[in-house]
C-alpha cells in the first residue's frame, strides 16, 4: 500500500486590498496609505497579489467602491483563487454584509486588521485584555453578519426567528465579556498606578514615535537592555521600563506602543492606560524614521496623539533615526531643484521647530555620544530642580 503525505505547512493568504482616492487626498497620498496597508497585510502573515483604487468624492455608502468596480474585484478574486479582502478604511457592518454576498471570501477593514496584528502581539495580561476588549467592541456591531446563515430558518408569525434569538444570546454574553473586561483593566491600572507611585522619585522618560521608527532599537542602545525590536508594524506593544544610569544620574526610561494613521478608536480608548507611562514621564523622545519618505506626516500624526493625551508641551528631545539610510528629497513642486540632503534638512526649518534635535543612527550608533550628551544634560537639570541638595553629585 502506498504511503500518503500530508503537507502541514500553513499556507500563506494571499490578499487584495482595496482603497478609495476621495476629493481630500492627492494619489500620492492615498499610494503612501495603501503601502503602509501593505505592510500591515505583511506584518499579520499574509501577501499582497494586487491593488485596487477608485477615485471618488467618498466611499460609496453601500459597498464602499462602486458596483463596476466591485466586479472587477469579484472577477480578480475569483480567478486568482484570492483568500482575503482588505479594505483601508472601517467599513460600515451594511457594508462589510454587501460585500461579502457579492465576493464571497474574507473581508477585513484597516481596524480588523489592526485588531488581529494587536492580538498576535499581546504578551502581557494588559495588553491581552485591553486587545481583547478592542476586538469585543468591534465585534458587536456586526453580530448580525455572523448569523446570515440562519436566515433561512425564520420562525412563523408571532415567533422571533432562531438566528435573531442567537444574536441576542451573543449580545448579552458580549456585554458580560466587556464588562469583566473593563473591571480587570481597572485592577491592573490600579496595580500600575501603585508601582508609579513606587518609583515617582527618579527622572522618567518616555520613548514615542509612529509605529517602526526605531523606538525599541533605541532603548536598547541607551539602556543596553534586549527588548523585542524587528521591522514589523507593532512589534512592540507593552510599556517596557528599564533603570539607566548615565554616569551618575539614574532615571527611568519607557518604550511605548507605536502610534499610527487611522488607529482604531476603540484600540485608542483601551490603550490609553498604557499610555500613562507617556502622561507622567518628565521628558518625551519624540523617535523619527527620517528615511522615510512621509515622515512629515509621521511626526504630524505622533504629535496629534500627543495633544490629544495632553502631553505635547512636555520637554521632548526629537530624535531623527537612520540617517544611514536617508535619501536626499525631492522637489515635487519644481524638479529642477536639487534633492534636500541631509545635511540641509538639519539645517532647515523643520529641524530648528523641532528642537532639541539629533540626528543619529540607533542601529549603526552615529551620534550616540551627543545624543546621550543631551539627554543627561536635561536629566540633571529636572533632577536638581528635584532634588536641590544633590548638585555636587554633577
Amino acid at each position: 500500500m502506498k504511503q500518503k503525505f500530508y503537507d502541514t505547512a500553513v499556507k500563506q493568504e494571499r490578499a487584495v486590498l482595496v482603497g478609495v482616492i476621495t476629493q481630500y487626498e492627492t494619489a500620492e497620498q492615498s499610494k503612501e496609505y495603501l503601502e503602509e496597508l501593505q505592510f500591515l497585510v505583511d506584518t499579520a502573515g499574509a501577501e499582497t497579489i494586487k491593488i485596487f483604487t477608485q477615485k471618488l468624492q467618498k466611499p460609496d455608502r453601500s459597498t464602499f467602491v462602486g458596483a463596476g468596480r466591485l466586479e472587477d474585484i469579484r472577477a480578480f478574486v475569483t480567478e486568482e483563487e484570492i483568500d482575503i479582502v482588505v479594505f483601508d478604511d472601517e467599513l460600515t457592518p451594511s457594508q462589510l454584509r454587501n460585500i461579502e454576498n457579492v465576493l464571497g471570501v474574507k473581508i477585513l477593514d484597516r481596524n480588523n486588521l489592526i485588531l488581529d496584528i494587536f492580538a498576535g502581539r499581546a504578551q502581557t495580561a494588559q495588553a491581552k485584555s485591553q486587545v481583547e476588549l478592542a476586538q469585543l467592541q468591534y465585534l458587536l456591531p456586526r453580530l448580525t453578519r455572523l448569523w446570515t446563515h440562519l436566515e433561512r430558518q425564520k420562525g412563523g408569525i408571532g415567533m422571533r426567528g432562531p438566528g435573531e434569538s442567537q444574536i441576542e444570546t451573543d449580545r448579552r454574553l458580549i456585554l458580560e465579556k466587556i464588562s469583566l473586561l473593563k473591571e480587570r483593566l481597572k485592577l491592573i491600572d490600579r496595580q500600575n498606578e501603585t508601582q508609579r507611585k513606587n518609583r515617582v522619585s527618579m527622572v522618567r522618560v518616555a520613548l514615542v514615535g509612529y509605529t517602526n521608527v526605531g523606538k525599541s532599537t533605541t532603548m536598547n542602545m541607551i539602556s543596553k537592555s534586549d527588548v523585542f525590536a524587528e521591522n514589523k508594524l507593532f512589534a512592540t506593544l507593552d510599556t517596557t521600563v528599564r533603570k539607566v544610569v548615565i554616569e551618575n544620574v539614574p532615571f527611568l526610561l519607557s518604550d511605548t506602543v507605536g502610534f499610527i494613521r487611522k488607529l482604531p478608536h476603540d484600540l485608542i480608548e483601551c490603550f490609553k492606560s498604557t499610555l500613562d507611562e507617556v502622561r507622567e514621564a518628565d521628558i518625551l523622545i519624540h523617535v523619527v524614521d527620517v528615511s522615510h519618505p512621509n515622515f512629515e506626516d509621521q511626526i504630524r500624526t505622533v504629535n496629534e496623539t500627543l495633544k490629544d493625551l495632553g502631553v505635547i508641551d512636555k520637554p521632548t528631545i526629537t530624535l531623527f533615526n537612520k540617517i544611514d539610510a536617508y535619501q536626499p528629497i525631492k522637489n515635487h513642486a519644481d524638479e529642477e531643484v536639487e534633492p534636500l540632503t541631509l545635511d540641509d534638512f538639519k539645517h532647515s526649518w523643520m529641524a530648528k521647530n523641532n528642537s532639541p534635535a539629533i540626528f543619529i543612527s540607533a542601529t549603526q550608533r552615529e551620534n550616540i555620544d551627543e545624543f546621550r550628551k543631551l539627554l543627561y544634560d536635561m536629566v540633571v537639570e529636572i533632577h536638581s530642580d528635584r532634588y536641590p541638595y544633590d548638585h555636587l553629585l554633577y
